[in-house]
């Protein structure tokens, strides 16, 4: 992919000294940001090592990642965000045996968010209130989460960031719940998604996004010139106060004109709709949706493939793209489904046999979820998770209405007094 990029860095208006730091390796397809944090400079010796460990750490494993870029067997999207996460760990080792072995230096650490480019698809690891935002469709979407004392404030509900401001938290805002360094080791996010030509991406230190919204984001990424941007959101940032270091990095995935360009924008853009649809994926965020296609894998199958085979145990959601696809039981048919259906969503969650058997009547390309990856889904994102066990209990409660009212019908039809029929001789 055509790719061009640009950053900038600043001390901002109250800090003597700037502890932000960045890498851009073009080889690698690498960027990162880190905000470091400590007494004494620490901070900035904290930032320098996450960059310098992260980009040594992932060339050490090249391998990897050039054998996903070519498409091998065996190599997945895991392996991938396995080297990134490998990669801040080993950053974060760094940090605190140097803070170990220099006491004025005990404690520092860093924020660090990379996103790390392989042919068609864009992977990113992240600790701390740094961001990488995305910004598709002339619309901005916040891909991280901040590890902040703030955002945990605010998600329970204690503050808005509308109140924030003349809130007794708000000499916290600086406070993060995750750190590169200060232990050694730390939870890393992960995530990967699908990149689209014309897709921008920016990442900057809390510095910068503290006076920027996601309009004001997706306003100013649509400058045409990408070398401007950055300077231009370091001086948004002073204008604002300038409370910290600032520090912007702009990628961007210039646009092509091809028609296998068109038909991957418009299939991922299908997708996303059709789980927008569904009632199991009804309340999710955009950035949400983009985190549970992560998670599944497109199959195509001809006419007269079997999908699913009834009294069989399944594991599978599949979700139909496009084509058309039969439901019979013992033979007789059922009825017949397109595009937006979706089939067996109970093998998320059990192992029971399924209740019909499916098969393709013409060329047919299925969305598949896999009940072990719902479940990592389930257990790593909280969130999310709510969001999704809500949507099912709210499937299964009408359900059970819907079978409630079938089971009082038939009541009802079988205690009606049978009226006799005349007969004339």
């Amino acid at each position: 992919m055509d790719l061009s990029f640009w950053a900038a860095t600043n001390v901002g208006r109250k800090r003597t000294h700037n502890e932000d730091n960045y890498l851009v390796d073009q080889k690698l397809s690498l960027f990162i940001v880190a905000d470091g944090m400590g007494g004494h400079a620490s901070g900035e010796i904290a930032s320098q090592i996450a960059v310098a460990e992260i980009r040594s750490a992932i060339d050490s494993r090249r391998d990897i990642l050039e054998a996903f870029g070519r498409h091998e067997t065996g190599v997945t999207t895991h392996d991938v965000l396995g080297v990134l996460e490998y990669a801040v760990q080993a950053a974060g080792l760094a940090i605190y045996e140097r803070g170990q072995k220099e006491p004025d230096k005990r404690g520092m650490g860093t924020t660090a968010s990379l996103f790390l480019l392989i042919g068609e698809r864009g992977f990113i690891a992240h600790v701390g209130d740094s961001r990488i935002y995305m910004v598709r469709d002339g619309r901005a979407e916040q891909l991280t989460e901040d590890h902040s004392l703030i955002n945990e404030l605010i998600r329970h509900g204690k503050v808005t960031r509308e109140t924030l401001a003349k809130s007794p938290y708000a000499s916290y805002k600086n406070a993060v719940t995750r750190a590169v360094g200060v232990y050694e080791t730390v939870q890393v996010d992960t995530m990967d998604l699908e990149v689209l030509p014309g897709d921008q991406f920016l990442l900057c230190s809390d510095g910068l996004h503290t006076y920027l919204d996601d309009k004001e984001i997706a306003r100013q990424l649509a400058e045409e010139n990408t070398t401007a941007i950055p300077d231009r959101l370091v001086e948004i940032a002073n204008k604002g106060g300038g409370h910290d270091n600032i520090t912007a990095l702009v990628m961007r995935v210039h646009k092509e004109a091809t028609p296998t360009a068109d038909a991957r924008t418009q299939e991922l853009n299908r997708k996303v709709e059709v789980l927008k649809q569904m009632p199991l994926f009804r309340h999710l965020t955009y950035k949400e949706i983009l985190r549970v296609l992560a998670l599944t894998e497109v199959k195509d199958f001809k006419p007269a493939d079997e999908i699913i085979t009834e009294d069989e145990p399944g594991s599978e959601l599949f979700i139909i793209l496009s084509g058309k696809v039969r439901l019979h039981k013992e033979g007789a048919l059922v009825t017949h489904v397109g595009q937006g259906a979706h089939l067996g969503e109970m093998a998320l969650i059990d192992n029971g046999p399924r209740s019909v058997s499916a098969t393709a009547e013409e060329p047919t390309r299925m969305l598949v979820l896999r009940r072990r990856d719902f479940n990592d889904l389930i257990r790593n994102f909280p969130r999310l998770s709510v969001k999704l066990l809500w949507s099912f209990v709210q499937v299964l409660g009408q359900r059970l209405r819907k079978t409630n009212e079938d089971l009082a019908g038939a009541r009802n039809e079988a205690a009606e007094p049978i009226t006799p029929v005349p007969f004339d001789e």
